[in-house]
């Protein structure tokens, strides 16, 4: 998948407020530079940068951000 798609899923699951997409990245970034586990399977995110984890975690919804988990 391409990075603008990933970014667009990601950016859905936060009301398109990319500050808020932003913080998230960040603090899950540096949370996985700190040694946290990745909640994607390992052989996808052997070669990836903690933000990309990050944003990838977010878009495909393992990883939820508080006040923004979608409603049903």
């Amino acid at each position: 998948m391409r990075i603008e798609e990933i970014v667009s899923k990601a950016l859905e699951k936060v009301n398109n407020d990319r500050y808020v997409l932003s913080l998230a990245v960040g603090q899950r970034a540096d949370e996985l530079s700190k040694g946290a586990k990745p909640l994607l399977e390992n052989s996808t995110v052997k070669n990836m940068k903690y933000t990309d984890i990050a944003i990838n975690e977010i878009a495909s919804g393992v990883l939820s951000i508080e006040g923004f988990a979608e409603k049903i």
